[in-house]
């Protein structure tokens, strides 16, 4: 995978049930489709000058192997782990490789919710992490990323 000259390559990876945003939940959720997500994370990054690449998937294989390629290709990750994010340490490892930054992000905030999911296993190795703006968490870590970035 090449990346485009003058643009930087950016993977905002989703875990198990995300790609149902829209008729998931939408109390907690949204209403929002996960189409809806993708078109907004890739507007967003082309204002920022960010390639960005939306990827969903219910397989902390295929998780893992993302965060690998991340790691190899020092590409920043921007990533909601869903339900991977209380128990995954073999995501955690993989995620702790990272050799760019990574935000982790929460549509709604796992604070407020049920005690299992106030541990996360990702925020300790995490850049930073953005939680309980709905969709919005999204354009924030992209743009936390582009200042990040911006200060290197």
């Amino acid at each position: 995978m090449t990346q485009p000259v003058g643009k930087q390559r950016v993977l905002v990876l989703n875990g198990p049930n995300l790609g149902r945003l829209g008729s998931r939940e939408p109390d907690v959720y949204g209403a929002t489709s996960y189409a809806g997500l993708v078109d907004r994370c890739t507007a967003l990054g082309k204002e920022l000058g960010f390639q960005v690449e939306v990827k969903e998937t219910n397989s902390e294989q295929q998780m893992i192997e993302w965060l690998h390629w991340a790691a190899d290709e020092r590409t920043p990750v921007v990533i909601n782990p869903g339900a991977f994010t209380h128990y995954s340490y073999a995501m955690r490892d993989a995620a702790a490789q990272r050799t760019a930054p990574l935000i982790e992000v929460h549509i709604s905030n796992p604070h407020a919710r049920e005690e299992f999911r106030h541990t996360s296993v990702i925020s300790a190795i995490a850049t930073g992490t953005i939680a309980g703006f709905g969709i919005g968490s999204y354009e924030l870590a992209l743009r936390a990323l582009a200042n990040q970035l911006a200060e290197r």
